[in-house]
């Protein structure tokens, strides 16, 4: 799953599908769901764990927002914690606005991130803390997030079987940000899929002859800048 060039980018629409199918599995989740209980393996839980895939979303777009980006910090917004090990955002949806509200929280950020994507130059480059990036892997970036925090959410909700991403999505994220990783994407007996190869990856499953990830890290800086 080599992070060649000439393989398919990752794109704003990309950004729009999976923000799609992660807020459709989780209008899955029965209406008597506990959304605060811990989201797979994290010391989050459910709510939470929405809110901080929500601020992901948005201080990427946000990133990449002024017209020279910084490369060496954040842009500077206030981040807060609600809670003692809570996840520190920007953004948070108002309870009142029930489970309906904290989908549309996540909806509303993954567009702003569509949007910075789609019409930010390809040339532009901005700060991130696993290296400088451009509009394509802030979009991987974000994918990633939106990927691997629903499976978590999925699991703490008891809807995890539902929750399944496009094959070709999950390799074009590997070969754009993980080239550390090699790893076979066939999909025949004994062979490990793209999905399975990402939750490796990023610590949340097992492959055959490797273990767990313990640390993991994604590189999002272009492949002909490393």
């Amino acid at each position: 799953m080599p992070n060649t060039p000439d393989a398919a980018p990752v794109t704003a629409e990309d950004v729009t599908a999976a923000v799609r199918l992660a807020v459709a599995v989780l209008r899955e989740a029965p209406a008597d769901a506990d959304w605060s209980s811990k989201a797979g393996g994290l010391e989050w839980d459910c709510w939470e764990t929405v809110e901080h895939l929500a601020d992901d979303l948005f201080a990427y777009a946000a990133q990449l927002g002024p017209e020279q980006p910084p490369l060496d910090r954040e842009v500077p917004f206030l981040w807060y914690r609600r809670r003692h090990g809570g996840p520190s955002n920007v953004t948070f949806a108002d309870r009142e606005g029930g489970v309906a509200g904290l989908l549309q929280v996540l909806e509303s950020c993954g567009a702003l991130l569509t949007g910075m994507v789609a019409t930010t130059p390809s040339t532009v480059r901005a700060h991130h803390g696993w290296g400088v990036s451009d509009p394509e892997g802030f979009a991987a970036m974000g994918i990633v997030e939106t990927l691997v925090h629903t499976y978590d959410i999925a699991h703490g909700l008891g809807i995890g079987h539902l929750w399944d991403p496009p094959a070709d999505l999950c390799a074009r994220l590997l070969g754009r940000l993980f080239p550390d990783v090699v790893a076979d994407a066939g999909t025949g007996d004994g062979d490990a899929g793209p999905w399975d190869v990402l939750l490796w990856a990023t610590g949340r499953g097992t492959l055959p002859g490797r273990p767990r990830r313990t640390t993991w890290r994604w590189y999002g800086v272009p492949a002909d800048e490393r």
